[in-house]
């Protein structure tokens, strides 16, 4: 099973998103519950990103949320970057 490292930078950020989006803490929860148990669920939308951002990859909390993740998976780890809409994370 992966194992999810958090940040300094990205907990806050968390911390500031969910000050915002309070509604969206469960639907985080699962999100990260999910990622560790099977990362390539179908519902967490799964795909590596291009340009800039090449080297991570992003997770959907939602229809609207994104998780940006380094996806180390030769290491099994899985660390969180960045949160928040489509257009913030990219």
């Amino acid at each position: 099973m992966p194992k999810l490292i958090f940040t300094a930078s990205y907990g806050k950020r968390a911390k500031k998103f969910f000050k915002r989006h309070p509604e969206l803490l469960k639907h985080y929860e699962k999100t990260l519950k999910l990622l560790q148990v099977n990362p390539y669920h179908p519902s967490l939308r799964l795909h590596k990103l291009e340009g800039k951002l090449s080297e991570l990859y992003s997770v959907s909390i939602n229809i609207s949320y994104r998780i940006t993740l380094d996806f180390i998976i030769n290491e099994d780890k899985i660390i969180p970057i960045n949160i928040g809409t489509h257009q913030d994370v990219y």
